[in-house]
């Protein structure tokens, strides 16, 4: 439908002192905290999984090598979605000199809403993190305490129980993930680099990893987490996540979340000749998810 001057009717009368409703700030590309971002030339991107190799035995004098197989442990498919949003101004609105305000305004305003569809569609992957209605690759939900390994084993990337954002339950994130392995069961030198958690939470993580000393205690004790430099990129929020509990540990093991770009953001407009119309059009094609659910630990706070 187009937006004609029966929408507008204050905008045609004279004594109008402001318009407002379309100037707030708007968060910024707070997905870029989380995903690694890379162009897509094709319909959908794959990415698999290799598993490597075993630890080597100890061969004995005068016995033959042992060899091992190499293998593909899973696949990723990332489906690139396309985003796109519109509006139109009537011949007569234009007619009537609302062309110059109402295209500037409301191009502003589609603007707008791609963003917000966009962090909607980052955030979202989080947010359905812990369900298995949502599975990747490897058959689980992102955030498992049982990722299937080559060898048999598993991987967790996620409290045994759930615990909310604490000193205990963030040093404890810190321990097992330096535990975890590769899919024969090497150890991988894996680290957490960035904390990133919902507004309600940015409190909490400022005083665990802002201060010189332990929080919540009368000891004189040193916070360890900010003198091991445990999470060395601090904390951020994403205002997007629905889960106030909720908190996540970017981690340093690589092709863990991924965006793709197939088309980057574009605005075009023309006339429609039937009836004299003008339409404008905001439209991009992408896909968020994840490639190795280790690039990632989260937990869903205890309550």
């Amino acid at each position: 439908m187009a937006i004609s001057r029966a929408q507008l009717l204050k905008e045609l009368l004279p004594g109008l002192n402001a318009l407002f409703g379309m100037e707030y700030s708007r968060y910024g590309e707070e997905h870029k905290e989380l995903y690694e971002t890379e162009t897509s030339e094709r319909s959908f991107e794959e990415e698999t999984k290799l598993s490597g190799f075993s630890a080597a035995p100890v061969k004995n004098e005068g016995s033959a090598i042992a060899y091992d197989n190499a293998q593909e442990a899973w696949t990723t498919r990332y489906n690139h979605e396309t985003i796109a949003l519109g509006f139109s101004i009537t011949e007569e609105a234009i007619e009537d000199n609302l062309y110059d305000s109402l295209s500037a305004r409301y191009t502003k305003g589609l603007a707008r809403a791609m963003a917000y569809t966009k962090q909607v569609k980052a955030a979202s992957v989080i947010n359905n993190g812990f369900s298995a209605a949502y599975a990747g690759g490897d058959g689980v939900a992102l955030f498992s305490t049982a990722h299937p390994l080559v060898n048999g084993g598993t991987n967790s990337n996620r409290p045994a129980t759930a615990a909310d954002l604490n000193e205990t339950s963030l040093e404890a994130a810190v321990i097992q993930i330096a535990a975890w392995t590769d899919e024969r069961g090497l150890l991988i030198a894996a680290k957490p680099r960035k904390l990133i958690v919902p507004p309600a939470l940015q409190f909490v993580a400022t005083r665990l990893l802002e201060t010189s000393l332990r929080v919540g205690t009368t000891d004189n004790d040193i916070n360890a987490l900010k003198n091991n430099g445990s999470i060395p990129e601090g904390y951020t929020i994403n205002h997007f996540f629905t889960d106030n509990n909720g908190w996540y540990l970017c981690t340093d093991v690589p092709n863990g979340m991924k965006h793709f770009v197939r088309s980057p953001l574009a605005n075009s407009m023309d006339g429609d000749f039937d009836t004299g119309n003008v339409r404008y059009k905001a439209r991009e094609r992408y896909s968020f998810g994840w490639s190795d659910p280790l690039g990632i630990f989260g937990s869903p706070g205890s309550s």
